[in-house]
C-alpha cells in the first residue's frame, strides 16, 4: 500500500487532538478546506481510502462515489442517520461509530434539560441577575421527584437516563419495538400509549428517515398538559412547526430541546418561547467524552488501515 492510498478524508473539523493524530499518522485531506470540494475529489479520490465525518455531518453518497477505493467512513458520533448505510453495504465500505463513551454525557443532559425546565432555572437566574428578585418572587415550578418519565428509546442512552431517573423516584416507562429482556420498566406497546401516560417524554431514539417527525401533533395532543418533552436524539425526529404550536397554545408545557431540524438555525418562535431550553447540540460535549471520542476514531482509523477488527464497526 503506497502512502497516498493510506489517506483519511475529513469531511467536517473534528477536535483539533484528533486531527493533529490524523495527520501525523495519515495523509489527511480536508475537504471542508477545498474552494471546490468536487474538482478536488476527482484528483484525489482515488487515493483515499476512509472518511472521517461527524456524525450530524455524514457523507453524502456523491462524495463516495469519487472515492473508488473507500472502505470505512469512520463517525465522530453515534447517528447514522447522515450516513447511507444501504448503499456503503453494497460498496462494502465499513462504518464505525463512537458507541459507549458519549452514552453518560448526553444521560446527564437529558436529566440536566428536564430539571431545568420544570424548575425553572433559566428564569430563575435571569431573575436574580435582573434584580427582579427584589421585588418579589418567582413564579411556582413543577416537581421532578416521583414523577413519570416516557423514554422513546431504550438503548443505552435510554437505560443510562432510566438510571438517573431512579434516583429521583420517578416511575419509568418506555416504548421501544419490543421490551428489553431483563428491565424491569414499564413497556408501552405504542408511542401514544408512552406519551399519554408520561409527566416527561423523553426522546432517546435513533435518527433516519423511518423516524423522521415520529413526535408530531397527535403525540403533543396525546400527552398531559403539564407535561414537558426533552429531545437529546435528533431534531429530525420532532415536527418541529407542530411543537412550536403546541408550546404556543399550551398543549404541552414545555421542552429542553439540545437538537433541532435544520441545525444551527433555530426557530425564531422557538427562541422566543419562556417555556423552551434550548442547547447548542452540545450533549456530548465536555473534554472527557470528546477525549474518548476521538481516540475510539482514531483506533477505527488505525485497525482498518493494519486489517484488524474494527472496535466501532455497525455494519
Amino acid at each position: 500500500m503506497n502512502t497516498l492510498s493510506r489517506a483519511v478524508l475529513l469531511v467536517a473539523p473534528v477536535i483539533d487532538s484528533l486531527q493533529a493524530r490524523l495527520a501525523a499518522d495519515f495523509p489527511l485531506f480536508r475537504l471542508y478546506e477545498q474552494d471546490d470540494p468536487i474538482a478536488f475529489l476527482r484528483e484525489q479520490g482515488e487515493n483515499i481510502a476512509a472518511v472521517v465525518t461527524r456524525g450530524d455531518v455524514g457523507v453524502q453518497n456523491s462524495v463516495l462515489e469519487l472515492l473508488p477505493h473507500v472502505g470505512l467512513v469512520a463517525i465522530f458520533g453515534v447517528g447514522t442517520d447522515a450516513v447511507d448505510l444501504d448503499y456503503a453495504r453494497s460498496r462494502q465500505i465499513a462504518v464505525s461509530i463512537t458507541s459507549g463513551v458519549l452514552t453518560n454525557d448526553v444521560a446527564d443532559l437529558a436529566m440536566g434539560l428536564l430539571l431545568c425546565g420544570a424548575r425553572q432555572l433559566c428564569q430563575g437566574d435571569r431573575f436574580v441577575r435582573e434584580g427582579r428578585w427584589l421585588n418579589g418572587g418567582l413564579p411556582l415550578a413543577t416537581q421532578v421527584s416521583g414523577k413519570r418519565i416516557g423514554l422513546l428509546g431504550m438503548g443505552n442512552i435510554g437505560q443510562a437516563i432510566a438510571r438517573r431517573a431512579a434516583g429521583f423516584d420517578m416511575q419509568v416507562l418506555y416504548h421501544d419495538r419490543k421490551p428489553v429482556e431483563g428491565l424491569g420498566y414499564q413497556w408501552c406497546a405504542d408511542l401514544h400509549t408512552l406519551a399519554h401516560q408520561s409527566d416527561f417524554l423523553v426522546i432517546a431514539a435513533s435518527g433516519g428517515e423511518a423516524n423522521r417527525g415520529i413526535i408530531d401533533a397527535s403525540v403533543f395532543k396525546a400527552m398531559p398538559a403539564h407535561a414537558w418533552l426533552i429531545n437529546i436524539a435528533r431534531g429530525s425526529l420532532v415536527d418541529q412547526q407542530a411543537l412550536i404550536l403546541a408550546l404556543q397554545n399550551g398543549v404541552i408545557a414545555g421542552a429542553g430541546l439540545d437538537v433541532f431540524d435544520d441545525e444551527p438555525h433555530v426557530p425564531a418562535e422557538l427562541v422566543a418561547l419562556e417555556n423552551v431550553v434550548l442547547q447548542p447540540h452540545v450533549a456530548s460535549a465536555t473534554h472527557e467524552t470528546r477525549k474518548k471520542m476521538s481516540d475510539v476514531v482514531y483506533a477505527n482509523v488505525a485497525a482498518y488501515f493494519a486489517g484488524a477488527k474494527l472496535p466501532g464497526a455497525i455494519n
